[in-house]
């Protein structure tokens, strides 16, 4: 119970952060458009990369720099544009509540978003893979799939509360205002960490070339 305990907290403590992926579910849960969805592949990510670190194959992408060279290249173009999109809807004329049939993603796209915000952000797989793993690496079998268990509970209760708790918001949601605030914070928080990734990106081709 105690390996349990441990994995819980450690996936909380990681994965409560105002990053891309919980920007965007947050934004979808306040239009309650796609939210089983999203929040299932949000969750399936962790499933994927928390296992392959807790087992130790995490060591790959450690040993394949070149690798987390181009997902950093990649993570910072998209997120570059998705916060351009956040940042050129503050100026739209309408609200997204008053025109939800315009501004509706498919669940296609919305698919789309969340797997390149889960897997072309390097720091998904430091938190998940690198972190995760390396303290649930050095427990036995039994142990890692406690402490497994544990972190994968609290990712499962984290994205379903994040992406259906954010629809008690959307009344306050109606007025223009509110949603330009929050498009707003939507595109800093992308420009910042695609800036990061590139800062990353940069340090990374210096220590390979």
């Amino acid at each position: 119970m105690d390996t349990f305990i441990q994995g819980f907290i450690v996936c909380f403590g990681l994965i409560v952060s105002i990053g891309a992926q919980n920007a965007f579910l947050l934004k979808q849960g306040i239009l309650k458009q796609h939210v089983f969805w999203i929040a299932s592949m949000c969750f399936l990510g962790d499933v994927f990369l928390m296992t392959i670190g807790v087992l130790g194959l995490g060591t790959l992408i450690a040993e394949l720099p070149i690798l987390s060279l181009v997902i950093s290249l990649l993570g910072a173009i998209f997120l570059l544009t998705y916060g351009s999109r956040s940042f050129i809807s503050v100026f739209r004329s309408e609200g997204y509540l008053s025109a939800e049939g315009e501004n509706a993603s498919t669940l296609k796209k919305a698919l789309m978003i969340t797997f390149a915000i889960t897997f072309l952000n390097p720091h998904v797989y430091i938190d998940t893979v690198v972190i995760v793993g390396s303290i649930g690496g050095k427990l036995n079998f039994d142990e890692k799939m406690y402490f497994l268990a544990g972190a994968l509970i609290c990712s499962f209760i984290w994205f379903f509360g994040v992406g259906y708790g954010a629809g008690l918001l959307s009344p306050y949601f109606a007025k223009r205002r509110t949603w330009q605030i929050l498009d707003a914070i939507t595109g800093f928080i992308m420009y910042f960490i695609a800036f990061s990734l590139l800062i990353y990106a940069y340090q990374l081709s210096q220590q390979i070339f």
